[in-house]
């Protein structure tokens, strides 16, 4: 199963060069058979640009986390910190397989009244929007 993911243009661009092989998230799919993320970079690039395979998905306490993640987190520890302030669970989703399309997918112009998620939804195969 598929997730649209709504990412940062500056931390897409860190996922697809490498820099960046953890995605963090306060709070992680109630589904567990998610393989592949699709990747939406929110605005200014409002734009499906990509996808990723989930090579795992890391559970633990924001401190202990970061020392596991840290070398491959594409963040500053500051940003890491404020992000994860007052929780006691973070979840870092490993990635592996990233894939950049050749052409990135407007959704506006692919589905009437397309919002971006405010985390991530599900995709069914009839939301694709790529395979149309």
């Amino acid at each position: 199963m598929k997730a649209l993911l709504s990412i940062k243009p500056q931390f897409v661009e860190k996922i697809f060069s490498g820099e960046k092989r953890f995605e963090y998230r306060k709070c992680i799919f109630a589904n567990k058979n998610i393989t592949t993320i699709v990747v939406y970079a929110t605005m200014p690039i409002g734009k499906i640009v990509g996808e990723f395979r989930v090579d795992e998905i890391l559970e633990n306490n924001p401190s202990d986390l970061w020392i596991e993640t840290c070398p491959f987190s594409g963040i500053e520890k500051t940003f890491y910190d404020a992000y994860f302030e007052g929780k006691s669970k973070a979840f870092a989703i490993k990635i592996k397989d990233v894939q950049i399309y050749d052409e990135p997918i407007n959704p506006y112009m692919k589905r009437e009244k397309f919002t971006p998620p405010q985390s991530f939804c599900y995709l069914k195969s009839s939301h694709c929007f790529y395979n149309e």
